[in-house]
């Protein structure tokens, strides 16, 4: 097979869907592997490495989709490259469509055997390929917090680690999965007072036992939310449901109980975002200001620090490309039930439920088409 890495498009993303050692992996297994010039530059992969594990470097991104089989990327395609994508070709990289209608249409349109990274599941149901960008996620955005909460940039001017004498910061964090995990950890870290919130009370009860008298668990109910949103310096929001818009658990009447100056970290933005005031931002102008509180949504926050992302994704999909590569995405996906999960669009059709169901699309099981 012929595969295929692309830079990425999207404002400051240094990320690279293929390292070289990836690359050279894929080579190993007897297969052909195509790179944009510079698509490795940002996250310090040189054209000189990439050379030097066997890849032939391409001057532009058409070439390598006009001869790929298989292109492995970070983010979604941007419009500009959509007509670079052709009938039959496997599309392997985030895709994030609940709130993107009009590129799952055109996924439809070109026939396009798109899978997500972020809807492979594992045998024990988790989702390994979204696993080390949501542990990014839940760190950076306590970092991110942090920094927006300083007044220079409209936070309340606190201090989330504080300093003896004075009130430590609060940080509530709606979302109990591995981003709010995360998210905990560094927070803790840092010796802010942490509350977390889920529905899940076996989740709640394992991150009780984890963190112990450190973070604060609660049921994320309607008056627990109202509560921590009244009394936080920062809230982070981590809720996701695999290839479904995000629900709106902070609605913009929320944001009138809030302290003003107060941060929110919407890590959620991917999936159309858990706060109904959030939209997507970039990390050239990554905050505004709603109602006196600071919005951070960057849709690609891992993308701040590309190479430490970059080699964590490699590790989770480098297995998924080469069953692909080795044994083509049909036979790969009955050999491993999760891979199926993780085909969004095949054939002209959406064949995953919750993104079917998130963008109005008529839903196709995959097995009718195989």
């Amino acid at each position: 097979m012929i595969i295929g890495s692309t830079k990425e498009l999207k404002n400051h993303e240094y990320r690279v869907g293929l390292t070289p050692d990836n690359a050279g992996a894929l080579i190993a297994c007897g297969h052909s592997v195509l790179v944009e010039s510079g698509a490795g530059e940002g996250a310090g992969f040189p054209d000189s490495e990439y050379r030097a594990a066997g890849v032939q470097v391409m001057p532009c991104a058409k070439d390598v989709y006009d001869r790929a089989d298989m292109i492995i990327k970070v983010k979604e395609p941007e419009e500009q490259e959509w007509d670079f994508l052709r009938e039959g070709q496997i599309l392997f990289t985030y895709l994030h469509l609940a709130p993107n209608l009009p590129l799952a249409k055109k996924l439809m349109e070109k026939k396009v055997k798109a899978v997500a990274y972020e809807t492979i599941t594992d045998k024990e149901g988790n989702l390994p390929c979204l696993r080390p960008m949501s542990q990014i996620a839940g760190r950076l955005s306590i970092q991110e917090g942090a920094k927006y909460l300083e007044r220079c940039f409209g936070g309340r001017g606190v201090l989330l680690g504080g300093v003896p004498g004075v009130e430590r910061g609060k940080i509530a964090i709606i979302g109990g999965g591995v981003a709010g995990t995360y998210a905990a950890k560094a927070a803790v870290g840092i010796d802010a007072q942490v509350t977390l919130l889920d529905i899940n009370l076996n989740r709640l009860s394992y991150l009780e036992d984890v963190f112990g008298p450190s973070v604060t668990t609660l049921y994320s109910s309607e008056a627990n939310i109202r509560k921590c949103l009244s009394e936080a310096d920062l809230v982070i929001g981590s809720v996701l449901i695999p290839g479904a818009s995000a629900p709106k658990l902070v609605r913009r009447e929320h944001l009138k109980i809030m302290k003003p100056g107060a941060v929110i970290v919407d890590i959620a933005i991917d999936q159309g975002g858990c706060c109904e005031s959030s939209h997507v931002t970039i990390h050239e102008d990554p905050v505004y200001i709603e109602e006196g509180i600071v919005h951070y949504c960057v849709g690609n926050m891992p993308g701040a620090v590309p190479r430490t992302s970059t080699m964590a994704l490699g590790n989770t999909t480098i297995g998924y490309a080469k069953m692909m590569a080795n044994l083509g995405l049909e036979n790969a996906m009955q050999k491993d039930p999760g891979l199926m999960k993780g085909l969004n669009i095949y054939n002209g059709k959406c064949v995953n439920p919750n993104v079917a169901q998130s963008l109005g699309l008529e839903y196709t099981p995959v097995e009718q088409l195989i």
